[in-house]
């Protein structure tokens, strides 16, 4: 099996690819070429820093938004994105302005907004990871979350988990063979591994 992993400069991608290779992945490539996704059975798409920032290094790999939107879309690849590129499966981001996203699950990603003055921004360490719905992926935990964005997805059907941070926050969200995770499981110890063990073991 083999895990194509996106390198496009805005992720911490030696840590997700150490993390998948312990969970059990036996084939990780990471690659910002378009045409290994045509060779991959799973894809991952990290993701760390500004919506905008990300998407727009991501739309700079001539071809890749539609290699990946070909092999997910028309192929049914199982694909995981993680926290900021969870972000990115949303309509639009409002960072600096109002940027799009890759459109695959509805919503906007908005600044978590502190109910009072406890509430640190951004959410940073380990939080409860609420599932809304039994499902094969997300089980109830702890992961390590951080990020000051959060994603207000528009189907209550999309989400996956949910975590609280001064009220309710999108923790995870699917889509027939589409996944994505506010939280890091790179580093969420057990908790992240055993995720990404159920993934590469997933059949959407």
């Amino acid at each position: 099996m083999v895990i194509a992993l996106i390198d496009y400069g805005a992720g911490n991608i030696q840590s997700v690819y150490n993390a998948l290779k312990t969970a059990g992945a036996s084939d990780v490539t990471v690659t910002a070429d378009p045409d290994s996704l045509a060779r991959a059975d799973r894809i991952v798409l990290p993701g760390v820093g500004a919506f905008a920032a990300c998407m727009g290094a991501l739309s700079a790999i001539d071809g890749m938004v539609e290699a990946m939107e070909g092999r997910v879309h028309n192929d049914g690849v199982p694909f995981l994105g993680i926290c900021v590129g969870m972000q990115l499966l949303a309509d639009a981001g409002v960072e600096h302005g109002t940027h799009p996203g890759l459109g695959w699950i509805g919503g906007t990603v908005r600044k978590i907004e502190a109910s009072n003055n406890s509430i640190k921004v951004p959410h940073m360490g380990w939080n409860d990871v609420i599932p809304m719905r039994a499902n094969p992926l997300v089980e109830a935990g702890e992961a390590y979350f951080l990020h000051s964005y959060h994603f207000d997805v528009s189907d209550d059907a999309d989400i996956l988990a949910r975590t609280d941070h001064g009220g309710s926050i999108v923790a995870a969200v699917a889509h027939n063979n589409i996944v994505g995770v506010q939280y890091h499981p790179e580093k969420s110890q057990s908790f992240g591994l055993s995720m990404l063990a159920r993934f590469l073991e997933w059949n959407p």
